[in-house]
């Protein structure tokens, strides 16, 4: 896609830092990060939310956080965890399907906030998932 920042991180027409690449994965610096070593994978191929990646995709992507970038992220920057996430239309600023490789340390102030006065009753949503 012309338009997209992450096509053009791919081509080689906007820099980036990039950690790891092969042919169909890329692995680079967030330029917005939220701790030390906050990293984007993204597909080489334009895809936009989960539902256009195929199971080949995430499971190398899987096996290259596993093998490759969470051993670097504690080995390099003493993390004490990572937190995998990964936005689909809402939260997602760039329509680029893209996972967010966050490190995580004691201290990071990283907080995932929701309005609990907001949710549904357990059961209710349970309920409305099954039936």
């Amino acid at each position: 896609m012309e338009d997209c920042i992450f096509c053009k991180i791919i081509k080689g027409e906007l820099p980036s830092y990039t950690i790891y690449e092969d042919e169909i994965l890329k692995v680079f610096m967030n330029i917005d990060p939220s701790t030390n070593g906050h990293l984007l994978l993204i597909p080489k191929k334009h895809l936009v939310t989960v539902l256009d990646i195929d199971q080949n995709f995430i499971s190398h992507a899987l096996e290259i956080i596993q093998k490759k970038i969470y051993p670097l992220l504690k080995e390099k920057l003493n993390c004490e965890g990572l937190t995998i996430s990964q936005n689909n239309f809402y939260g997602q600023e760039v329509k680029h399907f893209h996972i967010h490789l966050t490190p995580r340390y004691q201290e990071d102030l990283v907080e995932f906030s929701y309005n609990k006065e907001k949710l549904l009753d357990i059961e209710e949503v349970y309920q409305k998932l099954v039936n």
